[in-house]
């Protein structure tokens, strides 16, 4: 595919299904917690570790395997993911003991940034006037995996047993493997040792300021995200009006708007407005907590609040992504180790301190701390807008790569 081909949309179409396919496999146990820690006759807290050693190997994930994306040729690297993957899950569906279950788990979710090579790959094969359409696109398969996992995870478990939804899980990686074939034969363009390919990812987050500015905005919007869904579980179960585990599931719904700014970021980033708009996608995920203060005791507001905060965090996202894949097009796999790692980790630490923040001072603790982080970038993203154009321009020369 030359540079003036604009992408097939059915490409367009199986990389998007197949990023959600394969990324709700990390989250089908999250409701399934209870329901396994009785098969297994362990606590709820041991089993609750299946979910920890998910994020874990998620977290492998993203610094081992996605940086390959630019060393092996990519639908070979999927189709052996993949099939790994989908034998992680049947391991899962037999597991005797919550260890080997939290062993697959490690194994699958770390096969599960699948999605996370493919947003690459579609950024590269897309043309320059399509990019960022392309890029949400593919961002919005993705996320609808992740919202609608847990939700049927618990349908498949209320007919099949939780034993059914990772049988059903690996059907669906077979399934995957199918699809992907439709995908176009790219040669690598790091046919190099894979520990100088591992150490060129820190050469490019080195040399490249608009990558190391769109992964400070990442990391502030997204840390706001492990603020926020860390701490709902407590206060909507808390109370004499607790929420059900089915109800609280059903709300992460309210999130699909963050689907629709995928579409709408990357369509806006094709124009040209991908540097402005990310001043109002991060201003966007700083109000959204006063609507969500307010949702401790108004339900409207709390979705309201939920659904712009979505908006906010997933727009900044593409945004991002619409810039950063066109620095170093022979290393777009790296290039999104680099961001995706600090997006991650930033995650992460909005989650451990939101769940401080909460136990310690409560809601109203929860919500100036998830928007301290936007506030943050926003005031970043003000000093940027000062100087000159951050436009990337297109490395002319490959990533050097050295002998480790």
């Amino acid at each position: 595919m030359s540079s003036g081909d604009r992408m097939d949309r059915s490409s367009v179409a199986v990389m998007a299904l197949a990023s959600g396919l394969v990324v709700a496999n990390s989250y089908y146990a999250q409701p399934l917690v209870a329901a396994i820690a009785e098969s297994l006759h362990a606590s709820d807290t041991t089993v609750g570790l299946v979910v920890t050693a998910g994020q874990v190997g998620y977290a492998l994930g993203l610094a081992f395997l996605v940086p390959l994306g630019d060393m092996i040729e990519r639908r070979r690297l999927l189709n052996v993911m993949l099939t790994v993957t989908a034998a992680g899950l049947l391991v899962m569906a037999t597991a005797p003991t919550w260890q080997v279950l939290a062993a697959a788990a490690v194994v699958v979710s770390t096969g599960s940034v699948v999605g996370q090579i493919l947003v690459p790959f579609a950024a590269t094969l897309a043309h320059d006037t399509e990019r960022g359409r392309v890029i949400g696109n593919v961002m919005t398969g993705l996320l609808l995996g992740i919202l609608l996992s847990r939700v049927v995870a618990g349908l498949l478990a209320e007919v099949f047993g939780w034993r059914g939804v990772f049988v059903v899980a690996s059907a669906l990686m077979l399934l995957t493997l199918v699809l992907v074939r439709r995908l176009p034969v790219v040669a690598p363009t790091a046919p190099s040792r894979y520990p100088a390919v591992l150490a060129s990812v820190w050469r490019i987050a080195r040399d490249e300021p608009v990558l190391r500015r769109r992964m400070g905005y990442g990391a502030l919007t997204y840390a706001s995200f492990g603020v926020f869904w860390t701490s709902i579980g407590f206060l909507l179960a808390g109370g004499d009006s607790g929420w059900s585990d089915a109800q609280i599931g059903l709300f992460t719904l309210v999130g699909v708007a963050g689907a629709l700014a995928a579409r709408i970021a990357g369509t806006l980033a094709d124009r040209g407005f991908a540097r402005k708009q990310t001043g109002v996608f991060v201003a966007a995920t700083a109000g959204a907590f006063a609507l969500i203060a307010v949702g401790e005791h108004h339900v409207a507001a709390l979705a309201v609040g939920v659904a712009l905060l979505e908006l906010g965090i997933q727009g900044t996202h593409i945004s991002n992504q619409s810039l950063i894949y066109t620095l170093r097009p022979d290393a777009g796999s790296r290039v999104n180790t680099a961001y995706m790692t600090s997006y991650f980790l930033a995650g992460a630490l909005g989650s451990a301190a939101s769940t401080v923040a909460y136990l310690t001072h409560g809601w109203t603790a929860v919500c100036v701390l998830g928007a301290l982080f936007p506030v943050c970038g926003l005031l970043v993203w003000l000093d940027d807008m000062r100087r000159p154009s951050e436009s990337p321009v297109p490395s002319e020369s490959p990533v050097e790569l050295r002998s480790a």
